[in-house]
């Protein structure tokens, strides 16, 4: 297995395998995320349910969080295999690269030139959203442990979150269209019978996505989506003793 991490063909292959694994994980953290869309419920609103059913799956057989933590080591696992595949990848090509190599890009698309700077911009945003959201380390709106309905709601009345957010997403966007193509390429998964069908299918997947990541943050800035319990009960009191 080493000597095949250490061949560049090795290396491709873990890449595109991890960045499948982290496609996967998005598409499912896009499905979980619409569960805001759905409001703040009557009781309780559905995507804090979402949480907290992350948080308590397989229980009692397992204790809490035991899958959850499950499934952050493997994605850490793949995020690492995969930035650290890359950046070898990148250094080899470079160091065989004869002096004064012409530096046209003849036919590339500005996705895969922009590939490695996506990539790096991307990794800050993670480590952005995770102290955000995750750890809860970020303190510019008001943040609770379990409240992801009213988390999401007080941070995306700020413009210049939804602005991050927004900005993340074209990053995401571009990155994932010249990756799952390149992913479907080094799988040997291309072939010329099937190839636009596939371009078409990973561009499908990508807009996807973006749509699906992109309409919560824009349903809390409109206020589409009500705000949580707790504010719209203290506006109905004070109007009933105002």
């Amino acid at each position: 297995m080493l000597e095949y991490w250490r061949s560049t063909v090795g290396k491709k292959q873990f890449v595109a395998v991890t960045g499948a694994i982290l496609v996967g994980y998005l598409i499912l953290h896009m499905l979980g995320n619409l569960n805001s869309a759905f409001g703040p419920g009557a009781d309780e609103a559905r995507v804090d349910w979402y949480a907290h059913w992350l948080r308590t799956f397989g229980e009692p057989l397992l204790p809490r969080e035991t899958i959850l933590w499950v499934v952050r080591v493997v994605l850490l696992g793949a995020l690492i295999v995969h930035i650290t595949g890359i950046a070898q990848l990148v250094k080899r090509n470079r160091e065989a690269r004869p002096a004064n190599f012409p530096a046209k890009r003849i036919g590339r698309s500005v996705e895969s030139m922009a590939m490695l700077g996506t990539g790096i911009l991307l990794l800050a945003f993670i480590i952005f959203h995770i102290l955000q959201f995750t750890t809860l380390s970020i303190h510019v709106t008001p943040v609770e442990e379990g409240a992801v309905y009213a988390n999401l709601y007080w941070v995306f009345q700020k413009w210049y979150f939804l602005a991050i957010y927004l900005a993340a997403l074209v990053l995401v966007g571009m990155h994932l269209r010249h990756g799952i193509w390149s992913l479907f390429q080094t799988l040997g998964l291309d072939n010329p019978s099937r190839n636009q069908k596939l371009r078409h299918g990973a561009t499908a997947l990508v807009v996807i996505l973006v749509i699906g990541f992109g309409s919560v943050p824009v349903l809390f800035f409109t206020d589409v989506l009500d705000p949580p319990r707790e504010v719209a009960l203290a506006t109905i009191l004070s109007g009933v003793f105002t």
